[in-house]
């Protein structure tokens, strides 16, 4: 038998559980702060609740089988499906907005890379019942700080959004085919990853003429130097009235982010043509979040799904959240340094001199009386000489340890030893113990 996990599963030892523990703290610390409840689902969902909205690469990623009631389920492969059916269940009864975030464990079969295995955590923020702009710009102000909160800077991340209301608008504009659309979202989500002749190639094989190529990558190219400059002739269909909305939409959503961050927003957050997200469902504003190098993955996406809730069976209410993974932000806080947790700290090791049960005794109703005034405790359950049991005391890390005498029970004394600068003390038991 394989004494390894299975590729692309991690196993965590105390110091990487550690680790993630820190993280998903510091999630929790800034979603209470920005007023965001927590909440779970299942690991396990029918099939086709990500095979109808959730687009064809999630759905070729599936870990899905046949379970013991003839039910096709797959393990969650995200937490948006599952958030819109919670919610869609018990519409009516939840104060809008709903402002819930969770933190589940996630699994694709897909290739294993740099900042991308076959299970994580995410942490998922989601803002459902509110429409308006301000929203959007909380919510990716709330990812933000998630990050600031782990000691990053604008230096180290930047928040890359788009809308695809604005995008339909311009592809609409260059006399794109609305069939080609599809095709063209793909090819601008790996916009910065492969050759411009090779995207504008891509293009052509979807039924762009090359001139409509160009004239999209005119618009990422100014979009991304001045942060703007774009303009739309709207003419009298709804949608294009709707981007037109969207893109006067785009100032006041930079405004209320530089706001809340209490900076400029443009040092944060930048519009960007080719930030389109590849999940089917998203309708409005869009984000990534990525490190200034490039060195990494998205740390972080999300954006505007108006439609799905209406989708899962329930009330058509517009929605907005986002997802970000333990992976590749754990590979980012390593890289600068940041990420130093160190595993918890025991606070007390009680060590007896004697060998006799009378001493094993004392030990354990010691180590009983401290852990029920709410501190760590441990000891050996052989017994070995003193200095043996102080130096295990010593890689369990204990701050101090107390040293149960051999006439403890005639002398009530006990001797307490600071592990971190060798002081020590004999005191009487019952008085120590009030105030251990």
């Amino acid at each position: 038998m394989s004494t390894g996990a299975l590729p692309g599963f991690r196993d965590f030892y105390p110091l990487e559980f550690a680790e993630r523990a820190a993280i998903a703290q510091s999630w929790r610390d800034v979603a209470h702060r920005y007023g965001f409840i927590e909440y779970d689902g299942p690991p396990l969902e029918p099939t086709e609740l990500y095979t109808k909205k959730s687009g064809e690469e999630i759905v070729g990623q599936l870990y899905t089988f046949t379970d013991k009631g003839g039910r096709s389920v797959a393990l969650r492969p995200e937490m948006t499906p599952t958030l819109a059916r919670m919610v869609a269940a018990r519409a009516n009864a939840l104060p809008k907005p709903v402002r819930w975030f969770s933190i589940p464990q996630l699994f694709r079969y897909e290739r294993q890379q740099r900042g991308r295995l076959r299970e994580h955590f995410q942490l998922n923020v989601d803002i459902v019942g509110e429409a308006d702009v301000r929203a959007d710009a909380e919510l990716v102000c709330c990812a933000l700080d998630m990050l600031r909160a782990l000691g990053l800077s604008g230096e180290d991340i930047v928040a890359r959004f788009s809308d695809r209301r604005v995008l339909n608008l311009i592809l609409m504009n260059h006399r794109v085919p609305r069939d080609a659309f599809a095709s063209v979202y793909a090819v601008l989500d790996k916009f910065h990853r492969q050759p411009r002749d090779a995207s504008a190639a891509k293009l052509v094989s979807a039924g762009l003429t090359a001139a409509q190529a160009d004239a999209l990558f005119a618009d990422v190219d100014r979009v991304a130097t001045s942060g703007g400059g774009i303009t739309a002739d709207t003419g009298d269909a709804g949608e294009d009235r709707a981007g037109a909305e969207a893109l006067a939409a785009i100032g006041r959503y930079q405004e209320y982010v530089g706001a809340l961050l209490g900076a400029p927003s443009r040092d944060w957050v930048q519009w960007d043509l080719s930030i389109v997200r590849g999940l089917a469902y998203y309708t409005g504003i869009v984000f990534e979040i990525f490190d200034r190098r490039g060195q990494l993955r998205a740390i972080c996406g999300g954006g505007r799904y108006d439609g799905l809730l209406a989708a899962a069976g329930g009330p058509d209410l517009p929605a907005l959240g986002f997802g970000m993974g333990d992976v590749v932000l754990t590979e980012l806080l390593r890289d600068r340094g940041l990420l130093q947790p160190g595993l918890p700290r025991l606070d007390y090791w009680v060590a007896a001199e004697g060998d006799d049960a009378e001493s094993a005794t004392a030990v354990n109703t010691l180590a009983g009386q401290l852990r029920r005034a709410g501190k760590s405790v441990e000891y050996a359950f052989r017994w070995s000489s003193l200095g043996r049991q102080l130096k295990a005391a010593s890689t369990a890390r204990a701050r101090r340890a107390v040293i149960v005498k051999r006439d403890a029970a005639a002398t009530s004394m006990v001797t307490v030893k600071d592990l971190d600068t060798g002081d020590e003390n004999t005191v009487r038991l019952d008085s120590w113990i009030a105030q251990a």
